[in-house]
Parts: structure tokens; C-alpha cells; sequence
């Protein structure tokens, strides 16, 4: 069995090549710029990762690898516009190194290159690749847009905040583990807690995602700190303090999401310490980990094959950027 790193490796040696055409460079080059800025590549690499832990991995899965990826790059083109982010993995965001039309069209050309690598898989299980790649996609767009809409609502719960991440963050991540389970020949009910490992997985990793967002080195994490707390965005963090602060707290907090204020990060992170967020936030991530783990231990495959999935999942509950 191979690691994250090594099948990382693998998977980059295939994935850092050109993607598009020479031409229209204004479209293309800047398509390119954003691949090459890297990350971790964490999605590709668990499709990979679900095929080996089944089976050997067969050349459709990095196929499907390479979709994921640029479907991932997509969603992140857009995103960084709808959250006016300047930054993604410490680089310049497409639409502020260009301009927000070409990174409107950059990210849909990416969509439609993933589609162009799907269609290349073996017939035999492509309807039902294909099937699962279209409604995580949906389920990816409308995460965003209950994302979006939350910034706007006075009053959001925990458990809708739970079912938007699940759908703009843990989705793609338990599809992508499917996937590669799908090609590796699984079994239905395999790959039904593969995928359960995954959202799980998901689940935790946003609430690391929340924590970094806040409390994250800029030179380290990538982006600008705080980026949540400017947008209003209703993450663990800021539901769990509307739940816990005192009336006191509770006041400066609603004024601060309805005003603009030059200190408001630095103020809402003050508010966050006293209500002690940060144990709680380390609490509930080590809850969704136990659950994750325990859907793994219900595969039915020998423990050794489960081992790079566990090391993964530790890893990136870990991670500081």
C-alpha cells in the first residue's frame, strides 16, 4: 500500500503538464497560472487512494483523478470571487491578477475539462461515475449559495450550518474516496462507508478550515486571516460563540456583524477566546474523526490496507495551512 505522499507524488508527475490549448492565451494562460500554483491535491489523491485500497490502481483512476482536480480548481476560481479573496495558497487570485470575467470563463473551461477526462473511462462504469461526479457537483454549488445565503440571515443553527459544509466541503471529498472505490471493484455496501469516511472526514476538515480561517498565519495558511469574519460567514466558530457568549458578548458580537468596523477581526477573535472556541472547536473535530474512523472499521477489507487512509485523515486534522 502506498501513502498520501507517495501516491501524491504519482498522481503530480501525471497532473503537472498543460491542460489547454495555446490559444486564446488571455484564456488559457491564466488557467494554467492557477494550476501551477499547486496545493495539496488532496481530492485526486483520495480517488486513488479508494481504487488501492480495494484493488491495484487502475489507470481510469487517475483519470478521474485529473477531473476531480480541475472540478476542484473551478470551484475555487469562483469561489475566491464571490468571497472577494485576494489570495488562494499565497498567490494572487485569478481575478485579482486579471479580472473577474477571465476568472468567470477560466473556471468554466475548467469544468468543462473535467468532463472531457470523464468521458474517457472504461464504459463499463461510467454511468455510475458519472452519476455520482453530477450530484456532487450540484451539491458543490448549492453548499455555495447556502453559504452565501447565510451571510445574510440574522439566525442560523448548527445542524444547517453542518448540512451546508457537508455539501460544499465533505461531498467531493466522500465522492472522490467512492470513485476510486467504484474502479477498484467494491462493493455497494464498501463503498456506501467509504463514503461515509469521507463526509465525516469533511465535516472535521471544516471545522480545521473555520479554526485556520480565524487564527492562521497568512505566510503560512495561504490566505489572509479573518476572511470569514469581514464576509459575516456563519462558521463553527461564530455559531458556537452566538450560543454561549453573555449578554454582553452577544451584543458586541451583533454589532459587529451588522457594522463595518477597522478593528472587527481582531475584536470578534477577542469575543471567540473568551467563549473559549478554540477547545470546543478542537472537541468537535475529534468527534466527527471517531465517526469517521468508525465507518472505516466497517469495511471489509484486512486493517493493513486501511492504514494510509488513517494516516491521511490524522494528517489533515493537523495540518496548519
Amino acid at each position: 500500500m502506498l501513502s498520501f505522499q507517495e501516491l501524491s507524488a504519482q498522481f503530480n508527475q501525471q497532473f503537472d503538464t498543460q491542460h489547454f490549448p495555446a490559444t486564446p492565451n488571455t484564456l488559457y494562460a491564466p488557467g494554467e497560472y492557477f494550476l501551477t500554483i499547486g496545493g495539496k491535491r488532496i481530492r485526486p489523491v483520495m480517488c486513488m487512494m479508494g481504487n488501492e485500497l480495494f484493488s491495484d490502481i487502475h489507470p481510469d483512476a487517475f483519470v478521474v483523478a485529473r477531473a476531480i482536480e480541475l472540478f476542484h480548481n473551478f470551484t475555487l476560481v469562483h469561489d475566491d470571487m464571490m468571497d472577494e479573496a485576494n489570495l488562494r495558497r499565497g498567490m494572487p487570485t485569478v481575478h485579482t491578477k486579471y479580472d473577474s470575467n477571465t476568472a468567470l470563463l477560466v473556471g468554466d473551461v475548467m469544468l468543462i475539462r473535467a468532463y472531457e477526462f470523464l468521458q474517457n473511462v472504461q464504459p463499463s462504469y461510467l454511468p455510475k461515475i458519472l452519476k455520482i461526479f453530477n450530484k456532487t457537483a450540484r451539491e458543490v454549488c448549492e453548499g455555495q449559495q447556502l453559504d452565501m445565503d447565510f451571510s445574510k440571515m440574522e439566525q442560523v443553527n448548527m445542524e444547517q450550518y453542518i448540512h451546508m459544509i457537508t455539501l460544499k466541503t465533505s461531498v467531493l471529498l466522500a465522492a472522490s474516496l467512492e470513485i476510486g472505490a467504484i474502479i477498484g471493484g467494491a462493493s455497494e455496501n464498501n463503498c456506501h462507508h467509504l463514503y461515509e469516511f469521507g463526509k465525516k472526514v469533511g465535516i472535521a476538515f471544516q471545522i480545521q478550515d473555520d479554526y485556520l480561517d480565524a487564527y492562521g498565519d497568512a505566510a503560512i495558511f495561504g490566505k489572509e486571516p479573518g476572511g470569514d469574519i469581514k464576509q459575516n460567514k456563519k462558521t463553527f466558530l461564530l455559531l458556537h460563540a452566538l450560543s454561549v457568549a453573555n449578554k454582553e458578548q452577544s451584543v458586541a458580537l451583533e454589532l459587529l456583524l451588522k457594522n463595518d468596523d477597522a478593528q472587527k477581526v481582531d475584536k470578534v477573535l477577542a469575543i471567540f477566546n473568551e467563549c473559549g472556541v478554540g477547545a470546543w472547536a478542537e472537541n468537535l473535530k475529534a468527534k466527527y474523526l471517531q465517526e469517521a474512523f468508525d465507518h472505516l472499521e466497517s469495511i471489509a477489507v484486512v486493517s493493513a490496507r486501511k492504514q494510509p487512509l488513517i494516516d491521511l485523515a490524522n494528517y489533515l486534522m493537523s495540518r496548519n495551512k
